[in-house]
């Protein structure tokens, strides 16, 4: 539910383009390493595999993209995790829509739109 109202309000915006969904882990590395995507979107507790798993995961490749987290609100446990994992931001499940959606720009504000052609050489920053 939350993955279909985050597609819904990204849809919309400028400069983004939704090229995959998944509903596990796995599925998600499945997905990343299909579609070399700029940015992904990721709730820490998935199935299967959980967000900071697949985080460290998408980290560890050549061109890692950006990974951003959706965690339950002041969760610091979690917010470290993720850290840890090399998130480079979060989104809090339990923000409103338009919250979220201003947290979605936010972060993805200093990136500019995603490059065309290969990916730059070199880690993300935050």
């Amino acid at each position: 539910m939350v993955r279909e109202a985050l597609r819904w309000l990204l849809d919309d915006e400028p400069n983004v383009e939704i090229i995959g969904e998944a509903g596990t882990g796995p599925d998600v590395l499945t997905q990343a390493q299909a579609l070399s995507p700029d940015i992904v979107i990721l709730d820490a507790r998935l199935p299967a595999l959980d967000g900071f798993a697949v985080t460290r995961a998408l980290k560890s490749g050549p061109h890692p993209p950006l990974v951003i987290l959706l965690l339950v609100s002041g969760d610091p446990t979690a917010r470290q995790r993720g850290l840890e994992a090399g998130s480079d931001g979060f989104i809090e499940k339990g923000a409103d829509w338009p919250e979220q959606l201003a947290q979605v720009r936010d972060l993805l504000a200093p990136h500019g739109p995603p490059p065309h052609g290969p990916p730059a050489q070199g880690p993300s920053s935050p």
